[in-house]
Parts: C-alpha cells; structure tokens; sequence
C-alpha cells in the first residue's frame, strides 16, 4: 500500500501497487478531496465504507460528499449533495 497526500490540493490517496502472483496491481482504494469545508470521497473500495469511517470520528453527514455518486443521485444518499 502506497499513501499519496497533497496537502496544496487537498486531496489524498491510498493505493496498492505490486505484484500478486503473476498479476501487476495498480489500484486506488481510497480517494478523498476536501473542496471548500465538505470531504469528498472521490473512491471508496474498502469493506466498511470511509463515510461510516468519518461519521464515528464525528464529522457530520452534511459535510461528506459521496463524490463516486453521479450528482442527481446524491440528493437521495443521506449525505451533503456537493
């Protein structure tokens, strides 16, 4: 696993690069962006979910945004549209 942070952009990565087996790898697992006051999630491929992740650290619904969500969906999520 591989960390990318670019505090001037606000935007930050997690990411797994390697061999498995055979196989090359190059895959983001997590992607966030803080634009404005809100945290994007931009990619979410974990199992539990990073939004739950943020709620239990007490950042509220209203300033995630499910980034990975086309824009008339995010209406309907219970988080902020954007």
């Amino acid at each position: 696993m591989h960390t990318l942070f670019d505090d001037q952009q606000q935007s930050y990565m997690l990411i797994d690069i390697g061999w498995e087996g055979k196989k090359y790898t190059h895959d983001v697992i997590i992607h966030i962006d803080i634009i404005g006051s809100k945290i994007w999630i931009q990619r979410d491929n974990t199992e539990e979910g990073v939004a739950t992740d943020l709620l239990e650290a007490g950042v509220p619904k209203e300033d995630i945004v499910l980034g990975f969500h086309h824009p008339k969906v995010r209406p309907y999520t219970e988080f902020a549209v954007g």
